[in-house]
């Protein structure tokens, strides 16, 4: 059994805050500050442009990506980690169309996070060829892939309400009509198990700095499933794709038959090495461990609020297997509510129109949490604290 009083104890939480918005942006790990002056000091410092092969720099984006590929479901040599989780969306719609040349309609659903509808709108008015990008209802999805779609596009878990999709379900149609699935984990990696080599996904994508906990814009990853790496042409060809990337060559030639291919341009070292510490938490957590946790909280938390917040309603699916890690709320005002939640040290986050996100991590959260950050929403509410005039002016992030 997972030790999650050990992996809580591996957190830099201030004292008295309940962060319940790692489905945002992960806690520190206490190490970070001391791994990231070690590589200040003895690597960067030290070795210069040497630590590109003294240190191991040149293959960060596959080791680490090895690492992010166990929390996935993914064999060794499947993922790369670098860039941002939008340009690896670009890379990965790009490339699945490339896949299905005949085909002009990419699918996705109207609940999926805007800046992935955003880079596929880009990509087709970039392509300039007559394709089309449809969103229906998240339940109509499964319905809407015909023989006319070349790309499923879509996030596992729904950023506001914590619906999941049935990836099993979606995988299977999308083949039998001869379509190719993009999945984006951003709510899934590190939050619930996912096995995207067992369910034969063909692209997976996802980002670090939720519930991965390797920091503000921490890079993103990209796996390609091993039956079509030998396929894949890569939309973004950059020097670290190459198959030689110091020959210099003025021609690209992507690496053969690896996921080397799907790397694009230098990537941060100094954001791997908040990623290879954040990382060391998840060795010994077994994720159906995380899952099980998650939902016994997230269970408790629901009752609580609504036995103790009059007003408060649960916004998400009943079915806890059908939730990713966090619970969707809302109230008649929920951003203001948010704002004296914020201001008492309980930490979450709003989406628009009137959504209250918590994100419910066993890493770090406990029972104790749960019910301390009940008590403090129902004081909030008998009290009406929630109308106090600075909570109600929005302020840039939400």
């Amino acid at each position: 059994m997972t030790d999650f009083s050990k992996t809580r104890a591996m957190f830099d939480i201030p004292e008295g805050m309940i962060y319940l918005n790692g489905n945002s942006l992960g806690p520190m790990p206490k190490v970070a500050p001391e791994r990231m002056t070690r590589f200040l000091q003895d690597e960067w410092r030290t070795e210069l442009i040497r630590g590109w092969n003294t240190k191991g720099w040149w293959m960060q984006t596959n080791t680490l990506g090895d690492r992010v590929a166990k929390l996935i479901g993914a064999a060794p040599g499947t993922t790369v980690v670098s860039d941002t989780l939008s340009i690896k969306v670009f890379q990965a719609v790009g490339a699945a169309l490339a896949l299905v040349p005949d085909r002009k309609v990419i699918l996705s659903d109207n609940g999926n996070f805007p800046s992935d509808l955003y880079i596929a709108q880009g990509l087709i008015k970039f392509k300039d060829a007559g394709y089309e990008l449809r969103a229906p209802e998240p339940e109509e999805v499964l319905a809407n892939i015909t023989e006319e779609v070349g790309v499923v596009m879509l996030t596992e878990v729904d950023y506001r309400t914590g619906r999941k999709h049935d990836m099993a379900k979606i995988i299977s149609r999308a083949h039998e009509v001869g379509a190719v699935v993009v999945w984006d984990l951003a709510h899934s990696a590190g939050a619930i198990p996912v096995d995207v080599a067992g369910l034969d996904a063909d692209f997976a994508i996802g980002c670090t700095y939720k519930y991965l906990n390797a920091g503000p814009g921490a890079p993103a990853f990209i796996y390609v499933a091993p039956r079509l790496i030998d396929q894949v042409e890569p939309v973004l060809s950059g020097w670290y794709g190459h198959e030689a990337p110091f020959a210099f060559e003025t021609t690209y030639r992507p690496a053969p038959s690896k996921i080397e291919r799907m790397r694009i341009g230098t990537p941060s070292i100094a954001a791997f090495t908040l990623l290879d510490a954040a990382l060391d938490i998840w060795e010994g957590v077994d994720l159906q461990d995380l899952h099980a946790e998650t939902i016994e909280l997230s269970e408790l938390f629901i009752k609580e609020v609504e036995a103790r917040c009059p007003g408060v309603t649960f916004a998400g699916p009943r079915d806890p297997a059908q939730r990713g890690g966090h619970v969707a709320l809302r109230y008649e005002n929920s951003y203001a509510l948010m704002q004296a939640l914020i201001a008492r040290k309980v930490i979450g986050d709003f989406r628009e129109p009137d959504t209250m996100r918590f994100g419910i991590t066993p890493l770090f959260i406990n029972e104790s949490d749960i019910l301390e950050a009940v008590s403090r929403m129902e004081d909030i509410l008998a009290t009406d604290a929630w109308k106090s005039p600075e909570y109600q002016v929005k302020a840039a992030v939400t």
